[in-house]
């Protein structure tokens, strides 16, 4: 990685402006041109550097209602059932963990409502037994990577 790619990693970190041109604020501020930061960020995703660009969203604020869910899967339905909850619009995120429930998942609806029937219809489609841990408290945690 070049000296300029980390300093723009850096930068970045701290979170994008929201203006009409962030990336020409971010330029001036690193005293590079606009075109040198989004072809830096361009190749920074290619390489793998950088895995997600887009906003992280207080889905609290919007009035969105989420949950996580863990459900007791056998192995070899793994698959199959991740398949069916990823169906699901508001499934944020599904994963396998090697635990007694191995499959999880996120969902968000727009009501507690949704939430619940949503829930109820994957329970039904599924058969498996699940637990959902909706969130109580909300904890902020900030990283930023020194690139040096």
């Amino acid at each position: 990685m070049t000296k300029e790619e980390k300093m723009i990693l850096n930068e970045l970190q701290k979170g994008i402006p929201l203006e009409k041109r962030p990336f020409l604020k971010i330029a001036n501020k690193l005293c590079l041109s606009e075109e040198k930061i989004i072809r830096a960020i361009h190749s920074l995703k290619k390489k793998g550097y950088i895995r997600r660009f887009g906003a992280i969203l207080d889905v609290n604020q919007l009035g969105v209602k989420s949950t996580l869910v863990g459900m007791k899967v056998r192995g070899e339905d793994v698959e199959k059932i991740a398949n069916i909850v990823s169906s699901y619009e508001g499934v944020t995120h599904n994963y396998e963990r090697d635990h007694i429930y191995n499959l999880w998942f996120t969902l968000m609806e727009s009501s507690d409502e949704r939430l619940e029937k949503t829930l109820k219809e994957i329970k039904e489609r599924t058969k498996v037994e699940m637990i959902h841990l909706p969130s109580e408290k909300k904890h902020k945690t900030n990283v930023f990577f020194k690139f040096e």
